[in-house]
């Protein structure tokens, strides 16, 4: 005789092993949480409405003819640009990103100038071409995550054979004037004749940070006095000094800057070519080589000025012979200077992808005629965020409690299996928003909180329609344990119906909004996926182990389960099958 269940599928959901899917879950838990503590982050990132601060949301605009200009290039571009000035400012923190097509949202934390940082963010980026007067490298150069050299090349005429294969000499490597000498030094009469042959004025001196020099010194001696007294005091060692460096000087006047990693410092001449003179920018690799070079070609003004000013720069020794490409007072680059160059030139150096993009991205961006208007600001203070934040708890609070009460007084005794579930979904939800903080840069404001609220009748109803299923098994006349097993099939089917509906819904609103409203569709999106893993990795395996338990499968009044207060029908049986009565004569049967 075949044994019984020889042949049988197991029973669905996996009914004699259910332990493994909890330690599955449990391993999950254990490493996320073990990651919060390990990373020091025990608490998720707040956004700006909910910890203060202050938000402000631009919009690009093109000139006439210009509609182009308007791209993902350029809006990264100009992300960056708006990231490195508000990081000028001393801000920790700050989120600098696109919306949409053609909105960037700037959200800046408490404890920052708003006035300041409005009109940082939205300025155009000032790019110019000036002349190196002096330069010197640093004695703490500032720590970068790129090349010191990637900024360092030597432009050469475009098809000039090998000459963009040069290596190019860094300033760190070559002899330098002191800063703060006597104008009546070799070098102070070197700065002062490099100012008398580029023309330069005298710098500002509305707020001389020297002296004033002696009555007896020429003009020009006077300001490259107080040009070197500049440079010496000059601290190039933090972002925040970086970006206020020149700060207030006119295109037309000399100025000090530093390059934008701190490595090096500058004095430079008045401004010979302007951004928007740079037709187009672009990173190619050589040929001959296989380098990395920056291709640049000029407007028919802007060929004429580069002309003019690289035939006097290769006249001059080094380190006068080089031009600083300064975006918003910041060099990033200073390359030498050879021949005399027109209508389109090459910089080649120490380049790899990335740092040749990057500077082909900042030529690009200065010479495009794209501009921000400024659609809100919105500043929250911090009492007001601790206040929406401490309301949104409650709300949740609340809404929590209600789902509780109902489901005691429903379930009763399964309502102990929705609660546990609940308590593993929220240690999942808090660990993975925490984590996900410092991860991709996610902060929890008001609408995710909201989206989370949301979230807790969504698993909710995972669980009833589990234990409806349940139930609808013991009313047929079923006993506990087959009729878990029946049930899940037919429930689990529900459940993934019902949260691809919800996880639809929010990506396409996160995919379609722009703003805070994403941090809705995103939490959203999050806790109906973790309501999937939950219901099979927890409450399914649970409620297998629980209905081997004599209070469940008994059907105690407390557990939920009771048959009678269902109205269940008298237990199923099998029937025999009957074999009909012996004949007497064969043949006639």
């Amino acid at each position: 005789m075949a044994a019984p269940n020889k042949g049988r599928r197991p029973a669905a959901g996996g009914q004699s092993k259910p332990g493994r899917a909890l330690a599955l879950i449990l391993i999950a838990m254990v490493a996320l949480v073990g990651g919060m503590f390990i990373s020091h982050t025990t608490t998720p990132r707040l956004g700006i409405d909910l910890a203060g601060g202050t938000s402000i949301t631009l919009k690009a605009k093109a000139e006439p003819g210009q509609q182009s200009a308007i791209n993902k290039k350029n809006m990264d571009t100009a992300v960056g640009i708006m990231n490195r000035r508000v990081n000028g400012l001393g801000v920790t923190e700050a989120e600098v990103q696109t919306q949409g097509s053609d909105n960037i949202i700037v959200n800046i934390p408490k404890g920052t100038n708003s006035e300041q940082a409005r009109q940082q963010v939205g300025q155009t980026a000032k790019l110019y071409f000036r002349p190196v007067l002096t330069a010197q490298p640093t004695a703490a150069p500032a720590p970068s995550a790129s090349p010191s050299s990637s900024g360092k090349g030597t432009p050469t005429p475009s098809g000039t054979p090998g000459a963009s294969g040069k290596a190019t000499p860094t300033a760190s490597g070559k002899a330098t004037p002191s800063a703060g000498k006597p104008s009546g030094t070799p070098q102070g009469r070197a700065l002062t004749d490099a100012l008398k042959a580029s023309g330069s004025p005298t710098p500002n001196a509305s707020k001389p940070s020297t002296p004033a020099p002696n009555p007896s010194a020429s003009a020009g001696e006077a300001a490259a006095a107080q040009l070197q007294a500049k440079f010496a005091a000059l601290d190039c060692s933090t972002r925040e000094s970086r970006a206020k460096a020149g700060e207030g000087a006119k295109s037309s006047e000399p100025t000090v800057a530093c390059d934008k990693d701190g490595a090096e410092k500058y004095i430079l001449g008045p401004a010979e070519v302007d951004g928007t003179d740079v037709a187009k920018a672009q990173a190619v690799i050589n040929q001959q080589n296989g380098q990395w070079i920056v291709q640049m070609d000029f407007t028919g003004g802007g060929s004429k000025k580069f002309a003019a000013i690289t035939g006097k720069l290769s006249q001059q020794q080094y380190p006068n012979n080089r031009f600083a490409i300064a975006l918003d007072n910041q060099v990033v680059s200073a390359p030498t200077v050879s021949s005399t160059l027109s209508g389109s030139a090459e910089i080649s150096g120490s380049f790899n992808q990335t740092t040749a993009q990057d500077l082909a991205n900042v030529l690009s961006y200065g010479a495009l005629p794209l501009s921000f208007q400024e659609q809100s600001v919105t500043t929250v203070t911090a009492a007001l965020g601790a206040d929406q934040l401490h309301a949104g708890l409650i709300a949740g609070a609340i809404g929590l409690a209600l789902v509780i009460i109902y489901l005691v007084a429903y379930y009763r005794g399964l309502a102990m299996i929705a609660i546990l579930s609940l308590v593993v979904s929220a240690i999942l939800t808090y660990a993975i928003m925490t984590l996900l903080g410092p991860g991709i840069g996610f902060a929890l404001n008001l609408p995710a909180v909201c989206g989370a609220i949301v979230a807790i009748g969504i698993t909710a109803d995972s669980f009833i329609v589990y234990f409806e299923r349940i139930r609808d098994e013991i009313r047929e006349g079923r006993t506990l344990r087959p009729a878990v097993e029946r049930a899940w099939p037919r429930a689990r089917r529900t459940i993934l119906v019902s949260d691809f509906v919800s996880f639809l819904a929010a990506a396409v609103l996160f995919i379609v909004t722009v703003g805070k409203v994403q941090g809705f569709a995103f939490t959203l999106g999050l806790t109906t996926l973790l309501d999937v893993v939950v219901v099979f990795l927890f409450t399914k395996p649970v409620m297998t182990l629980l209905a081997r338990r004599k209070f469940f499968a008994s059907g105690h009044p407390w557990s939920g389960l009771d048959p009678k207060r269902l109205g269940a029908k008298p237990p199923l049986r099998r029937t025999r099958r009957t074999t009909s009565a012996p004949v007497d004569n064969p043949k006639e049967a």
